[in-house]
Protein backbone atom coordinates (compact mmCIF):
# COMPACT_ATOMS: atom_id res chain seq x y z
CA UNK A 1 0.00 0.00 0.00
CA UNK A 2 1.16 3.29 -0.66
CA UNK A 3 -0.09 7.15 -0.18
CA UNK A 4 1.84 10.11 -2.33
CA UNK A 5 3.45 12.63 -0.38
CA UNK A 6 4.40 15.83 -2.66
CA UNK A 7 3.42 14.00 -5.89
CA UNK A 8 5.55 10.69 -4.84
CA UNK A 9 4.54 7.70 -4.00
CA UNK A 10 5.62 6.07 -0.43
CA UNK A 11 5.46 2.47 1.18
CA UNK A 12 3.14 2.54 4.27
CA UNK A 13 4.59 -0.52 5.35
CA UNK A 14 7.49 -1.59 7.93
CA UNK A 15 9.99 -3.49 7.99
CA UNK A 16 8.44 -6.97 8.96
CA UNK A 17 5.66 -6.45 5.77
CA UNK A 18 8.08 -5.35 3.05
CA UNK A 19 10.88 -8.33 3.39
CA UNK A 20 8.78 -10.60 2.59
CA UNK A 21 7.21 -8.79 0.03
CA UNK A 22 10.84 -8.29 -1.87
CA UNK A 23 11.93 -11.67 -1.16
CA UNK A 24 8.54 -13.16 -2.95
CA UNK A 25 9.43 -10.70 -5.98
CA UNK A 26 12.92 -12.70 -6.20
CA UNK A 27 11.66 -15.90 -6.05
CA UNK A 28 9.62 -14.69 -8.78
CA UNK A 29 12.08 -13.41 -10.75
CA UNK A 30 10.29 -9.94 -10.89
CA UNK A 31 12.68 -7.14 -10.65
CA UNK A 32 12.64 -4.47 -8.06
CA UNK A 33 14.40 -0.86 -7.46
CA UNK A 34 13.90 0.07 -3.46
CA UNK A 35 14.71 3.89 -2.73
CA UNK A 36 15.09 6.10 0.03
CA UNK A 37 12.90 8.69 0.25
CA UNK A 38 13.36 11.58 2.63
CA UNK A 39 12.18 15.41 3.18
CA UNK A 40 15.31 16.35 1.11
CA UNK A 41 15.02 14.12 -1.50
CA UNK A 42 10.92 15.45 -1.92
CA UNK A 43 11.89 19.18 -1.93
CA UNK A 44 14.34 18.17 -5.15
CA UNK A 45 11.62 16.18 -6.92
CA UNK A 46 9.32 19.00 -6.23
CA UNK A 47 11.43 21.03 -8.76
CA UNK A 48 12.70 18.29 -10.68
CA UNK A 49 10.23 16.67 -12.74
CA UNK A 50 12.93 13.63 -13.61
CA UNK A 51 13.60 12.51 -10.26
CA UNK A 52 9.94 12.85 -9.66
CA UNK A 53 9.09 10.47 -12.33
CA UNK A 54 12.26 8.00 -11.69
CA UNK A 55 11.59 7.86 -7.62
CA UNK A 56 7.36 6.86 -8.81
CA UNK A 57 9.02 4.34 -11.06
CA UNK A 58 10.54 2.38 -8.22
CA UNK A 59 8.70 -0.73 -7.16
CA UNK A 60 9.36 0.15 -3.36
CA UNK A 61 9.38 3.54 -1.64
CA UNK A 62 11.01 3.27 1.38
CA UNK A 63 9.75 6.07 4.18
CA UNK A 64 13.49 7.21 5.35
CA UNK A 65 13.24 10.20 7.35
CA UNK A 66 11.33 11.53 10.30
CA UNK A 67 9.96 13.89 8.45
CA UNK A 68 8.27 11.80 5.98
CA UNK A 69 6.29 10.21 9.44
CA UNK A 70 5.57 13.58 10.19
CA UNK A 71 3.90 14.72 7.14
CA UNK A 72 2.07 11.40 6.75
CA UNK A 73 0.49 12.64 9.78
CA UNK A 74 -0.16 15.57 8.38
CA UNK A 75 -2.62 14.39 5.38
CA UNK A 76 -3.86 11.61 8.20
CA UNK A 77 -1.92 9.19 6.19
CA UNK A 78 -0.95 5.54 7.26
CA UNK A 79 2.85 5.83 7.44
CA UNK A 80 3.79 5.04 11.22
CA UNK A 81 7.37 3.81 11.46
CA UNK A 82 10.80 5.14 9.90
CA UNK A 83 12.21 2.38 7.31
CA UNK A 84 15.58 3.63 6.74
CA UNK A 85 18.10 2.76 4.13
CA UNK A 86 21.16 1.42 5.86
CA UNK A 87 18.65 -0.65 8.54
CA UNK A 88 16.65 -1.75 5.43
CA UNK A 89 20.15 -2.92 3.66
CA UNK A 90 20.66 -4.95 7.15
CA UNK A 91 17.00 -6.42 7.12
CA UNK A 92 17.96 -7.81 3.56
CA UNK A 93 21.18 -8.85 4.54
CA UNK A 94 19.86 -10.70 7.38
CA UNK A 95 16.99 -12.45 5.18
CA UNK A 96 19.31 -12.95 2.42
CA UNK A 97 21.31 -15.29 4.62
CA UNK A 98 19.03 -16.90 6.04
CA UNK A 99 17.32 -18.18 2.09
CA UNK A 100 20.55 -18.63 0.90
CA UNK A 101 20.22 -15.42 -1.61
CA UNK A 102 23.32 -13.98 -2.47
CA UNK A 103 24.58 -10.53 -2.36
CA UNK A 104 26.60 -8.00 -4.18
CA UNK A 105 28.14 -4.79 -3.25
CA UNK A 106 28.90 -2.04 -5.95
CA UNK A 107 30.04 1.19 -5.36
CA UNK A 108 32.13 3.19 -2.64
CA UNK A 109 36.10 3.67 -2.47
CA UNK A 110 38.09 1.08 -3.35
CA UNK A 111 38.41 -1.43 -0.31
CA UNK A 112 35.76 0.12 1.01
CA UNK A 113 33.27 -2.58 -0.48
CA UNK A 114 35.38 -5.60 0.44
CA UNK A 115 35.52 -4.22 4.09
CA UNK A 116 31.91 -4.18 4.69
CA UNK A 117 31.66 -7.65 2.94
CA UNK A 118 33.57 -8.90 5.34
CA UNK A 119 31.55 -7.16 8.40
CA UNK A 120 28.72 -8.03 7.31
CA UNK A 121 29.46 -11.86 7.15
CA UNK A 122 30.76 -11.60 10.87
CA UNK A 123 27.52 -10.73 11.68
CA UNK A 124 25.56 -13.02 9.78
CA UNK A 125 28.47 -16.35 8.75
CA UNK A 126 25.47 -18.26 6.61
CA UNK A 127 25.46 -14.98 4.37
CA UNK A 128 26.72 -15.50 0.72
CA UNK A 129 28.39 -12.56 -0.80
CA UNK A 130 28.78 -13.09 -4.68
CA UNK A 131 31.31 -10.37 -5.16
CA UNK A 132 32.35 -6.91 -4.59
CA UNK A 133 33.48 -3.71 -6.75
CA UNK A 134 34.58 -0.61 -6.42
CA UNK A 135 32.85 2.68 -7.56
CA UNK A 136 36.05 3.70 -9.13
CA UNK A 137 35.73 1.16 -12.06
CA UNK A 138 34.86 3.85 -15.15
CA UNK A 139 34.27 1.10 -17.91
CA UNK A 140 30.64 0.31 -17.14
CA UNK A 141 30.18 -2.73 -19.57
CA UNK A 142 33.21 -4.16 -17.07
CA UNK A 143 30.92 -3.62 -14.25
CA UNK A 144 27.63 -5.22 -15.69
CA UNK A 145 30.05 -8.09 -16.76
CA UNK A 146 31.21 -8.37 -13.30
CA UNK A 147 28.22 -8.66 -11.50
CA UNK A 148 26.68 -11.37 -14.19
CA UNK A 149 29.68 -13.63 -13.58
CA UNK A 150 28.89 -13.40 -10.16
CA UNK A 151 24.87 -14.32 -10.38
CA UNK A 152 23.96 -12.64 -7.11
CA UNK A 153 19.87 -12.48 -6.53
CA UNK A 154 20.42 -9.00 -4.59
CA UNK A 155 22.56 -5.80 -5.62
CA UNK A 156 23.40 -3.19 -3.58
CA UNK A 157 24.93 -0.09 -5.11
CA UNK A 158 26.55 2.95 -3.07
CA UNK A 159 26.80 6.40 -5.28
CA UNK A 160 24.65 8.52 -3.43
CA UNK A 161 21.15 9.55 -4.64
CA UNK A 162 19.73 10.18 -7.30
CA UNK A 163 23.58 8.84 -9.54
CA UNK A 164 22.67 5.40 -7.82
CA UNK A 165 19.16 5.10 -8.70
CA UNK A 166 19.50 6.18 -12.26
CA UNK A 167 22.77 3.97 -12.87
CA UNK A 168 20.31 0.79 -11.41
CA UNK A 169 17.35 1.63 -13.84
CA UNK A 170 20.10 2.41 -16.37
CA UNK A 171 21.31 -0.83 -16.50
CA UNK A 172 18.79 -3.27 -14.70
CA UNK A 173 17.47 -4.51 -17.72
CA UNK A 174 21.05 -5.83 -18.50
CA UNK A 175 22.11 -7.15 -14.74
CA UNK A 176 21.30 -10.32 -13.99
CA UNK A 177 20.20 -9.55 -9.89
CA UNK A 178 16.42 -9.13 -9.23
CA UNK A 179 16.49 -7.25 -6.23
CA UNK A 180 17.92 -3.70 -6.33
CA UNK A 181 18.76 -1.09 -3.87
CA UNK A 182 20.54 2.23 -3.86
CA UNK A 183 22.46 2.49 -0.41
CA UNK A 184 23.93 5.84 0.00
CA UNK A 185 27.00 5.75 2.53
CA UNK A 186 26.12 2.17 4.14
CA UNK A 187 29.38 0.27 2.84
CA UNK A 188 31.22 3.77 5.18
CA UNK A 189 29.24 2.87 7.83
CA UNK A 190 29.57 -0.92 7.80
CA UNK A 191 33.18 -0.72 6.99
CA UNK A 192 33.75 1.48 9.91
CA UNK A 193 34.80 4.90 8.16
CA UNK A 194 31.70 6.56 9.00
CA UNK A 195 30.32 6.54 12.80
CA UNK A 196 26.29 6.09 12.76
CA UNK A 197 24.43 8.08 15.29
CA UNK A 198 24.11 6.52 18.68
CA UNK A 199 20.93 4.02 19.05
CA UNK A 200 18.66 6.83 21.33
CA UNK A 201 18.81 9.27 18.24
CA UNK A 202 17.90 6.31 16.05
CA UNK A 203 15.15 5.33 18.58
CA UNK A 204 13.93 9.22 18.43
CA UNK A 205 14.27 9.55 14.45
CA UNK A 206 16.79 12.31 14.82
CA UNK A 207 19.83 11.37 13.32
CA UNK A 208 19.56 14.37 11.67
CA UNK A 209 20.04 16.31 15.02
CA UNK A 210 23.08 13.83 15.57
CA UNK A 211 25.34 14.42 12.24
CA UNK A 212 23.98 18.55 12.81
CA UNK A 213 25.66 18.80 15.86
CA UNK A 214 28.94 16.95 14.42
CA UNK A 215 28.62 19.41 11.46
CA UNK A 216 26.79 22.84 12.24
CA UNK A 217 27.50 23.53 8.27
CA UNK A 218 24.43 20.84 7.54
CA UNK A 219 22.11 23.57 9.06
CA UNK A 220 21.01 25.18 5.76
CA UNK A 221 20.04 21.61 3.93
CA UNK A 222 18.48 21.05 7.86
CA UNK A 223 16.52 23.88 7.18
CA UNK A 224 14.60 22.25 4.16
CA UNK A 225 12.48 19.98 6.57
CA UNK A 226 10.60 23.11 8.00
CA UNK A 227 10.02 23.87 4.09
CA UNK A 228 9.10 20.77 3.81
CA UNK A 229 6.66 20.48 6.63
CA UNK A 230 5.12 24.16 5.60
CA UNK A 231 4.66 22.52 1.69
CA UNK A 232 2.93 19.60 2.50
CA UNK A 233 0.97 21.04 5.11
CA UNK A 234 -0.46 24.11 2.64
CA UNK A 235 -1.29 21.48 -0.71
CA UNK A 236 -3.30 19.10 2.59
Amino acid sequence: MKEEILGVQVNTENYDQLIPMLFRNIDDKKKSLVVAINPEKLMKAKEDPELKALLNRAEFQIPDGIGVIIASKLIKGNITSRVTGVDMMDRIVREAARTQKSIFLYGAKPGVADKAAKQLIATYPDLIVAGTQDGYEQDTSKVIETINQAQPEILFVAMGSPKQEQWIEQHRDNLYPTLYQGVGGSFDVLAGNVKRAPAAFQRFGAEWLYRLLKEPSRLKRQMNLPKFLFEVFTRK
